[in-house]
């Protein structure tokens, strides 16, 4: 499923990385974590790498106990010493916000002899029950006392539980290759004084070793950690919306690459039969007919990607179908109907599946409505495709980007193709990345294939 980072030359990891899976109470979800001491700079999982031990679990499990602590078994079943792992679980809210903080220091002290230390910072949410859970790890600044640690974003049921008063315990360190990390300072902080945070003022807190306070009369602090920026969003789910009497706006994009067959052919999946509609127009009408009810004005985007299209009979991957490219919309599923009988003539089906452009397309637009204040709008894009997507990496790409924007993606596979791709960027056996590894922010794709319910 995953990996957390890397913890070099410690017996006590403490990681960093946050697992997120989809919890159903009525199925058994298994699971299983392995432990690996690694010996180079390739891949993880290597035969080079030493199997410290693993364990068997149900998700299920874990949720019950909220801590979960179990010893580490090597192979047949023989305990790894006095080896454990613990595994906590918290539930995310679907209606999630997240921050984006901006930290750095200035005047550390110095633990090192020959040089400047290596400064980190870590944050710990302190629970409940007073035990304390890691929330992030900044990177390393090597030999620098005023580091600029990167910007990073965190969930606000993360970092606090959703609750500002909630204390924060923050540690410095001087990072150390053989895993002992020298102790700078510590301080205390709520998410109610980050916000504190205005134009031209920063929030400062003094960085205290509490055995140097004791210890030294005139002793102040051992360096100045500063919180630069903070960047609070709001992350609202589809029915935030609906039940806050917002509009959708409907967007639908067709696949008219070469693959789905030459319409002027019977077996074309594009073949308008005057008897009874295609499969393009089958899910386009099943889908459409529900989304129309939360449109008040009923006018429809209607898009095509994949085709040569007048008057150059240029390859687009992002075309009105309506050759409108001012007003790319239709009245209501029927004028989308329309337009989608009368392109096709005029029109060469071509390729490459390039669904990238619109994706990037409706995510700025519902990037723009993102800005009113009271969320009157929801995006949907339905795209209807006949198989394997050709920009597979800008996809998942587009996805994570999108995942910030009030937008939903329904993915309708037609015809008997492979969706395998569709699948991962369902996400559903897992959560989507880009390229680069970022997550998305939520899950804003469904694919369904047409061929499972056409019938129903």
């Amino acid at each position: 499923m995953d990996r957390t980072e890397v913890i070099k030359s410690n017996l006590h990891p403490v990681f960093a990385k946050v697992f997120s899976w989809d919890y159903y109470f009525e199925e058994v979800q298994k699971l299983r974590f392995e432990v690996y001491d690694i010996h180079g700079t390739h891949s993880i999982g290597t035969r080079d790498d030493d199997f410290l031990g693993g364990v068997e679990c149900t998700l299920g499990q874990i949720v019950a106990q909220k801590k979960m602590v179990k010893p580490l078994l090597l192979k047949y079943g023989k305990y790894a010493g006095k080896s454990t792992i613990t595994v906590h679980a918290e539930e995310i809210s679907g209606n999630n916000g997240y921050v984006e903080l901006s930290f750095c220091a200035k005047k550390l002290d110095d633990k090192d002899l020959f040089s400047k230390s290596d400064p980190f910072l870590e944050i710990y949410r302190i629970n409940d029950d007073e035990t304390e859970q890691l929330v992030h790890r900044t990177e390393v600044i090597k030999n620098n006392l005023n580091p600029v640690w990167e910007p990073f974003k965190v969930s606000l049921i993360s970092l606090c539980s959703c609750d500002e008063e909630r204390k924060l315990k923050c540690l410095v360190w001087d990072y150390d290759s053989r895993g002992k990390h020298d102790f700078i300072g510590e301080f205390y902080a709520t998410f109610r004084e980050m916000q504190k945070i205005s134009s031209g003022n920063k929030v400062t807190w003094d960085c205290v070793n509490p055995k140097y306070k004791q210890k030294k009369r005139n002793y102040k602090n051992s360096g100045v950690v500063i919180l630069s920026d903070l960047k609070l969003h709001r992350v609202y789910s589809f029915l935030d919306y609906i039940m806050g009497g917002c509009q959708i706006h409907f967007t639908v994009a067709i696949d008219f690459t070469a693959s789905n067959g030459d319409p002027r052919n019977s077996c074309s999946l594009h073949y308008i039969n005057p008897y009874q509609p295609n499969e393009y127009l089958k899910a386009l009408i099943a889908v459409g007919e529900i989304c129309q009810d939360y449109d008040s004005d009923k006018r429809f985007s209607a898009l095509g990607f994949g085709a040569r299209i007048p008057p150059n009979y240029e390859v687009s991957h992002d075309f009105a179908i309506n050759f409108n490219p001012e007003d790319d919309e239709c009245e209501e599923i029927q004028g989308v109907v329309e337009a989608y009988q009368n392109c096709l003539p005029k029109i060469q089906l071509y390729g490459p599946t390039n669904v990238s452009p619109i994706i990037n397309r409706i995510a700025k637009l519902a990037a723009g409505d993102g800005n009113i204040k009271d969320a009157s709008r929801y995006h949907i894009l339905l795209i209807l495709t006949d198989g394997v997507v050709t920009d597979m990496a800008d996809t998942r790409e587009a996805i994570v980007r999108a995942s910030y924007q009030p937008l939903s993606i329904i993915i309708v596979g037609v015809g008997n193709a492979d969706f395998t791709d569709m699948q991962i960027l369902d996400g559903d056996d897992g959560v989507l990345r880009s390229p680069k590894g970022e997550p998305v922010l939520r899950d804003i794709v469904q694919f369904v294939p047409f061929r499972d319910f056409k019938t129903v």
